[in-house]
């Protein structure tokens, strides 16, 4: 079974939010950082400072779980990224 992490990264003034799912945060983050997805949100906004994730037991319920993100309002992100990282810190480094 693999592994899936929810997460949501944000640009250098926090003013954009992008949630997506993966099996490797690592090495997610560090596409987005390089900017390697051409024509992507995440390039076009800046938007590579991992600001909270969230592992689940399968890659299924992280899927369900973006989702659930998704389709939530922004300040639900914001709450959500504020209840577990209240100064917005990039958390990238802190990722085993």
């Amino acid at each position: 079974m693999v592994e899936g992490i929810v997460y949501i990264l944000t640009n250098k003034k926090n003013s954009v939010l992008y949630t997506g799912v993966t099996s490797n945060l690592h090495e997610r983050v560090k596409k987005h950082r390089d900017k390697t997805y051409d024509n992507s949100f995440t390039k076009r906004y800046n938007a590579d400072k991992l600001v909270w994730f969230e592992r689940q037991l399968t890659m299924g319920e992280a899927i369900k779980r973006e989702k659930q993100i998704k389709g939530g309002s922004r300040q639900k992100k914001l709450d959500l990224i504020n209840s577990v990282n209240p100064n917005w810190d990039d958390l990238y480094y802190t990722v085993d």
